[in-house]
């Protein structure tokens, strides 16, 4: 995008989010999930990010809420309730620190900063990591050890009082418990650090902390209220939220909300932000016991994959987890920068919704006949995987949907379900957005497209369809052409029905997170396959030649033609463009072919027709789109081998080679294959139980070497 371009882009997201997050935060309503807003946050922060004089004041970015509700009495946060920068990946996570490193080391070294090397002069940060409940933020204010108020976060500086309804939460202590100076040093504070913190402690403080709802909760609540015929809860988040916000405290009461505290305002004169955590044991708030300190990113990383593996056996719900830095001395020196502190970062689970834009709709054809519309995506990561299609069902949900192809969309993919699109955002269209039609001709034969009676589905009405365009993947894949390791027939079959490949450039647009959810994939096999297709993206010109299908044309029709091509071009580089090829064949006359080795009438009338077909040539063109190359191989070029010049055929089984094994040897040397015995052929090797061709052979006079001559031939004594 140029810079006019990413300005209108940023336009809109702002416009997306902020709509969004005022449903959120304000209204307690949620159109989108928290995964998919964060997805358009990203976005904006990373536009905004590489055209910083693109950033407003009203950017989402720059603020941290919406007002608060008209309904409940105003508080004013005496200090603000900030929010935090989002980290999606361990780079994300790297760049931050390094951030943070750089702004230390401009200055003179900072009290308590941990060196590695000091005489590298190399910072390092302890930090400490808490799982980030999905609830609702909220501030409890205590005096002397009564609480006295407790308040939404609102705007980030003035929020909504609602205490009456906190009072409920049992987790929440009315008084707290009574601390003294030998409490505070058995948690290994000394004791100037003691006295300070009890005094702080029995003055005004403030307790920050998570409301949330727990599974089981969620789950027992909704079940009653099905059975009442009331309003089911959305989620556990939104049950939070909107029990706090009811006017009528007994409805909250209902709810058995629970409050996990992890912040203390107020000036204790601690050193570290994990003796809080201590403290609020002591003062009598839950914490969350899985909470701990990381000696560095990397502790940090191990640990993150630990939780994300037991994140279902949590009783609440988490999104990610907040990443601190543990020595609060820095907290000042690093400051706050935009909406958010540098010290301390969200890192944030791989959402199950994300947004990504429809590059084209595609139509897969079934084994009925029926048309399928997969979306093609811009490569997006969701659940921590890269994926580039999504299904669409069927033309009436695209209708429901609104879809247009260059829309950006929300898609989910729920466990191992395959990623489909649930919601289009109109508001982010540009105007060349396009309406999907169901084609009148079937994509793949040309046949007619019809939909039946009142069937949601569309068919082709060419039975042969499907098992044509089918066998076609499977001879692409197959040993004697691309031979992609794991592509067998069952593997292709699948994917074509899915929708994920109709046609041989299709396998070249496959992401790893295409593959994971499908029936006969496990992770390991999905990323092999992917690692199998990439290492085909450069391929043997003979052997491209041979996959296409081209009918009547068979492995050494295929060499023939790569010769020829080789050397009408004169082609002595290794690397060869696929446009380079369609140049050549779309421009080669019916008698052109027909003078070549070996090829007659018919054989040359179906090599004319395919370079001729539109479709056919379309195909080659996204292949070379999709990061598809050839190569030269050396044995064509008739530079190298004992063998050249020489000319053989095969007939009957050999004992110790198989007939694939003698041909590459054959080829590997120089000498040329032929299907048929005639007068240019120069050796038939015979083998047992030999068919006609050994009888010609003897008639024309050829040459005529068993399997221990050919063995001779490709093993001269020097």
């Amino acid at each position: 995008m140029d810079r006019k371009e990413v300005e209108k882009r940023i336009n809109k997201l702002k416009g997306e989010i902020n709509h969004h997050r005022y449903l959120y935060h304000v209204l307690d309503k949620q159109e989108i999930s928290d995964g998919a807003l964060d997805s358009l946050k990203h976005e904006l922060y990373r536009l905004e990010r590489e055209y910083p004089d693109l950033i407003t004041p009203d950017s989402p970015t720059q603020r941290v809420s919406g007002e608060p509700l008209d309904k409940f009495e105003k508080f004013r946060h005496t200090a603000p309730m900030i929010s935090l920068f989002d980290a999606f990946n361990e780079q994300d996570m790297r760049d931050w620190e390094q951030r943070n490193k750089n702004i230390l080391e401009k200055s003179p070294l900072k009290r308590g900063v941990v060196l590695s090397g000091r005489e590298r002069g190399v910072l390092s940060f302890e930090y400490f990591i808490e799982l980030k409940a999905d609830g609702l933020a909220m501030s409890l204010k205590y005096e002397k050890g009564m609480f006295t108020a407790g308040a939404t976060r609102g705007d980030g500086r003035v929020g909504e009082n609602v205490t009456d309804n906190l009072k409920t939460i049992e987790a929440i202590p009315l008084s707290l418990n009574e601390i003294n100076i030998d409490n505070l040093r058995k948690i290994g504070l000394s004791q100037g650090q003691a006295q300070q913190a009890a005094k702080a402690l029995h003055g005004e403080i403030y307790i920050r902390g998570e409301v949330v709802m727990t599974k089981q909760t969620f789950k027992e609540l909704n079940k009653k209220y099905q059975k009442e015929g009331r309003l089911l809860l959305a989620n556990p988040r939104n049950g939070a939220a909107g029990s706090i916000r009811q006017l009528n405290p007994r409805i909250t009461a209902e709810r058995r909300l629970d409050f996990y505290a992890y912040e203390i305002i107020g000036d204790l004169g601690l050193e570290k932000h994990s003796q809080k955590r201590e403290i609020l044991k002591l003062l009598g708030f839950k914490t969350i016991k899985e909470n701990k300190i990381c000696q560095n990113l990397e502790e940090t990383f191990s640990f993150y994959r630990e939780i994300g593996e037991k994140r279902e056996e949590l009783p609440f719900e988490i999104d990610g987890m907040v990443v601190k830095v543990d020595n609060l001395s820095l907290w000042e020196d690093l400051g706050v920068v935009g909406k958010g502190p540098r010290y301390m970062m969200a890192y944030k689970f791989p959402a199950t919704q994300t947004t990504t834009k429809v590059k084209n709709v595609n139509w897969q054809v079934g084994r009925t006949g029926t048309l399928t519309p997969v979306a093609e995506l811009e490569p997006v990561e969701v659940t921590g995987i890269t994926v580039t299609h999504a299904t669409l069902h069927n033309m009436d949900e695209i209708e429901r949907l609104g879809l247009k192809t260059g829309d950006t969309v929300i898609i989910e993919r729920a466990g191992d379900v395959i990623p489909k699109v649930v919601k289009v955002l109109p508001k982010l269209r540009t105007g060349k957005e396009k309406r999907i039609e169901v084609p009148k001709t079937c994509p793949i034969c040309g046949g007619e497209v019809e939909r039946l009676g009142e069937e949601v589905a569309y068919r082709c009405t060419s039975r042969d369809c499907y098992a044509i365009r089918l066998r076609s993947l499977v001879h692409w894949t197959s040993k004697n052409a691309l031979d992609i390791d794991g592509l067998g027939k069952k593997i292709v079959e699948q994917l074509f029905k899915e929708g994920l490949v109709s046609d041989i450039a299709d396998f070249y647009s496959l992401a790893e997170g295409d593959l994971k959810p499908l029936e006969l994939f496990a992770d390991k096999k999905a990323q092999n396959i992917i690692d199998s297709i990439n290492a085909r993206r450069q391929i043997d010109l003979s052997r491209f030649i041979y996959g296409l299908g081209i009918r009547h044309v068979g492995e050494e029709t295929a060499i023939t033609l790569a010769k020829e091509l080789i050397s009408k071009l004169q082609i002595t580089n290794i690397k060869l463009q696929i446009k380079e090829v369609i140049s050549y064949f779309s421009k080669l006359t019916l008698e052109e072919i027909q003078n070549m080795e070996d090829i007659g009438p018919i054989v040359a009338e179906s090599i004319v027709n395919w370079w001729h077909n539109r479709k056919n040539l379309a195909i080659l063109e996204k292949l070379e789109r999709n990061g598809v190359s050839l190569k030269v191989e050396e044995r064509l070029t008739g530079t190298g081998g004992f063998l050249a010049g020489k000319s053989f055929v095969l007939t009957g089984s050999l004992s110790n080679l198989t007939r694939e094994e003698a041909k590459d040897k054959i080829r590997e040397s120089g000498g040329d294959l032929s299907e048929s015995v005639s007068k240019k052929t120069d050796y038939v090797i015979v083998g047992e139980n030999p068919g006609s061709k050994h009888n010609k052979a003897k008639k024309l006079g050829i040459k005529v070497i068993d399997e221990k001559e050919f063995n001779k031939m490709l093993h001269p004594v020097k």
